[in-house]
Order: structure tokens, then C-alpha cells, then sequence
């Protein structure tokens, strides 16, 4: 088992260095210019993800996507690993992963469009889509689409299932001292209650669950922010100044470079919204909507309320309170998490427990659906509920083992992932730019697109 941890974890390693960086970075900054800056229509984005598209084609409305999709990115990195780029690279490295959310929003909506250009219905009636799809019908490259869907079937056991059961069992014992085994009865048993319903059951409690739990964790930031108020002004420029010279941090900051401020910054934003990993798309290509292009103004949405909203919220609380409360040890990214939050009088503690508690849930339904996703592009849905019983096995042994060798397995899992989708993102610019210049530069917003889900031919379904 050592062996294997020590393998994976320098797979991890290699996938997610400096070339992994630029490369998604790199993406999400020529994305953005070649779109013709998308984000500029965020308000339209916002708009669209809460108005159904009535008549139009597809499993669950536009906010449903999107409820799920953030479901699956909003998760213990947005507080914890915030934090963590903090200790790590110093205040600097808040504005390098808030850039990256703006950045990254051409990305996401590059991803959402050509999922809903290139889905496919199946026999079912339902509609199918995604990266694997994409690389399939636009690239007629079935053999990286085949590699896509079985890294995304594996990384859903990872960084989706196990990881998270055992981030909610270990926080529960510590908490409230409640058995491993009990939480993981209790959240297997949760979660087969949704995912049992397949994607309309999933986006339904999720459009219920995301925005209490988001909004729950906002107006604690807020909460924070309003006791640090003096201190605020002074940490949005500690953070603007060191991401350039960390010198400007002092203390024992001193010792952080430009180049850890923007490695960790760029890394947790990455990491935090999922842009160019390809898995948000899966459920994008679910949606009921009348082009590519209003989907795809829904889907970038997402990196906003997750990085640019939410991660960045997350990191002007903590430096902050780094000011505030001088006496505060940054070099643990936890337990500077734990005591910022703790300065919320009686519901502090609580309200953190209960964020990272729901975060990690959230988390455990998106990503079942992604796996799931994967899974029916492989076997045509032959081992559907076969995959379903194993998401859920796997959440219980999940709640009672080390994860070590398992995270980093899904580290490596998902870069693995992100590899044949940035291929697509890139080869296919072309046709995101053609269909954003007709849709959203052209004036034609509102227009129905042509159904071309017959061209690529139906998948056959079982269920």
C-alpha cells in the first residue's frame, strides 16, 4: 500500500505542477480574449440560471444545472483550502485565485456550450452530454472520449465519494463524538435517498440544499467582516500588495515569494471551481435550454458564486482576522479556519461545522452524477444501479478508513481528466467562438437552436 501511495502520490505530483498550471491558466486567459470576454454578460448569466426556458429540450431546468454543477465545487477547499493557500503562499495568494475565477469563467462557459451543442438523446428519452461526447461527435475521437469517462468514473469514487464521507465522519466524531460507522450508515443511506432518482431527483434537492447552505456561509463571512470592519480596507491592500511583493506582508509571511502566491493562489482556484476539468459540463448537458449559449452564460455563473464570490469572501475573512487578532498562528491552514470563525459569538464553531458538513454532502451528490454520467457513456446504462450500489458501498468504507492513498489517486484521477478536455476546449475554440458570435454578440440570445441530436445518433438505454 506504501508503494502505491508513494506512486500515485508522485503522479499527483507531476500532473498538477507548473505545466498542468499554465496550461489551465493559459486556457482560461485565451478563452477569454478569443470569446470575446464572455464574463461581461455575467448579469445576463445570472438572469438566465434562475428563468426556465419553457418548451425547450432537456432533463432539468437551467438553475438546476447549475445547483448541481456548484453542488460538486462548492466543498471543504472553498474554507479549508483557502486557508490553506494563505499559510502556504501568504495574503498574495487571494487575489491570484480570485483572478483565476475571472479567468476561468470563459472556461467554464466554453465547457457549457459545447456540451449542449454536441449532447445526444438517448431511447430513454433522456439527454446525454459532456466531454466525452464532445471529444466523440466533435473530434471523432472515441478513444480519448473513452479515456475522459473512465477517469471521471474513477475520480467520482475519490475526490467525490470517499474523500468526502470521510471528511464528514472524522468532523462529526471530533465534533459531536458520533461513531465513524454511524455517520457512515447515516450518510449512505441519505444519499441513495437522492441519487436513487437518478439526475431530476439529485438537481431537485440540490436546488433546495446549494443556495441555503451558500447563503448560510456568506452571511457568516459577512458576520465577520462587519466585527473586522476596521481591518477590512487594510486586507483588501495587504492582499493586492503582497500578491506582487510579499514583503508587504511581513511577519512570517516574509518568507513567501511571488511565485508561492500565485502557485497556491492559482492552484486552490483551479482546484476550487473546476474550470477545464470537464466535469461540470456533464450536468450543463442535462439542461432545458433554447441554445448552447445561454447554458453556457448559466455555466460560467458558477465559477463567479463559487471562486470570485465565495472563495475570495473566504479569503478577505481570514487575512482579516490575521489583522485583527495578531495572536492568530496562520502556518495551519485549519486552525486558522477554526479560529477566524470562532470569533462569531455561541454559533461560530457550529456554523463552520455545519458549512463543511453540508459542503462535503453537496459534494457527494454532484459528483454521483457525474460518475454515473460516465459510466452510461461506457456501458450504454447496462450497469447503472450496479454503480450506484458501488457509490454508495464505497461512501460507508469511506467513512471508516485512511484516505491517504486515495486522495492521491483522485488527484491524479482528475488531472487525468482535465488533459482530454482542455484538448477539446482548444481544437473546438473555433466553434465556441462561432456559436457565441451568433448567439450572444449576434443578438440572437433568444433564438431556438437547430436539434442536432439525431446527427450524433442516440444512445441505447436499458433502464
Amino acid at each position: 500500500m506504501d508503494a502505491i501511495n508513494n506512486l500515485f502520490s508522485l503522479l499527483s505530483s507531476l500532473l498538477w505542477g507548473w505545466p498542468m498550471v499554465i496550461l489551465l491558466l493559459g486556457t482560461h486567459v485565451f478563452l477569454t480574449f478569443r470569446l470575446r470576454i464572455p464574463q461581461r454578460r455575467l448579469l445576463t448569466g445570472i438572469r438566465l440560471s434562475v428563468k426556465k426556458d419553457k418548451g425547450a429540450t432537456g432533463d432539468v431546468s437551467q438553475f438546476g444545472a447549475l445547483a448541481t454543477a456548484l453542488a460538486a465545487t462548492i466543498g471543504t477547499g472553498n474554507i479549508v483550502g483557502v486557508a490553506t493557500a494563505v499559510a502556504l503562499g501568504g495574503p498574495g495568494a487571494v487575489l491570484w485565485c480570485w483572478l483565476t475565477g475571472i479567468f476561468g469563467m470563459a472556461t467554464k462557459y466554453a465547457e457549457g456550450l459545447l456540451a449542449v451543442k454536441y449532447r445526444v438523446r438517448g431511447s430513454d428519452g433522456r439527454t446525454y452530454g459532456g466531454p466525452m461526447y464532445v471529444l466523440e461527435n466533435g473530434l471523432g475521437m472515441k478513444w480519448l472520449a473513452l479515456a475522459f469517462a473512465i477517469f471521471t468514473a474513477l475520480a467520482s469514487f475519490g475526490i467525490g465519494c470517499t474523500v468526502q464521507a470521510n471528511s464528514i465522519a472524522l468532523l462529526a466524531k471530533e465534533t459531536f463524538g458520533i461513531p465513524t460507522w454511524t455517520v457512515g450508515v447515516f450518510v449512505c443511506v441519505l444519499t441513495a435517498l437522492v441519487i436513487m432518482g437518478g439526475v431530476k431527483s439529485i438537481a431537485r434537492v440540490c436546488t433546495i440544499f446549494v443556495p441555503f447552505m451558500a447563503l448560510l456561509y456568506v452571511l457568516g463571512c459577512l458576520y465577520i467582516l462587519c466585527m473586522n470592519s476596521s481591518f477590512v480596507w487594510p486586507a483588501v491592500q495587504l492582499i493586492v500588495e503582497s500578491a506582487f511583493n510579499p514583503t508587504a506582508a511581513g511577519g512570517g509571511f516574509v518568507g513567501a515569494s511571488v511565485m508561492m502566491a500565485a502557485r497556491y493562489g492559482i492552484a486552490r482556484g483551479l482546484f476550487s471551481n473546476e474550470s477545464g476539468m470537464g466535469s461540470a459540463p456533464i450536468v450543463a448537458a442535462a439542461a432545458q435550454t433554447r441554445n448552447p449559449v445561454r447554458q453556457a452564460l448559466v455555466s460560467s455563473t458558477g465559477t463567479f458564486w463559487d471562486t470570485v464570490v465565495i472563495c475570495a469572501l473566504t479569503g478577505l475573512v481570514l487575512v482579516s482576522s490575521i489583522l485583527a487578532y495578531p495572536d492568530i498562528s496562520y502556518a495551519d491552514g485549519a486552525a486558522l479556519t477554526k479560529v477566524a470563525f470562532s470569533k462569531i459569538p455561541y454559533v461560530g464553531a457550529p456554523l463552520l461545522t455545519f458549512g463543511i458538513l453540508t459542503f462535503a454532502f453537496s459534494t457527494i451528490l454532484g459528483w454521483s452524477y457525474y460518475g454515473e454520467s460516465a459510466v452510461n457513456y461506457i456501458e450504454h446504462q447496462r450497469i447503472n444501479r450496479f454503480y450506484r450500489i458501488l457509490y454508495i458501498v464505497a461512501l460507508f468504507f469511506g467513512s471508516i478508513i485512511s484516505l491517504d492513498v486515495i486522495w492521491n489517486i483522485a488527484d491524479t484521477m482528475n488531472a487525468l481528466m482535465t488533459i482530454p478536455n482542455l484538448v477539446a476546449l482548444l481544437l473546438l475554440s473555433g466553434v465556441a467562438t462561432r456559436e457565441t458570435n451568433k448567439y450572444l454578440w449576434g443578438g440572437r440570445l433568444d433564438e431556438e437552436m437547430e436539434d442536432t441530436s439525431s446527427a450524433f445518433g442516440e444512445v441505447k438505454s436499458e433502464e
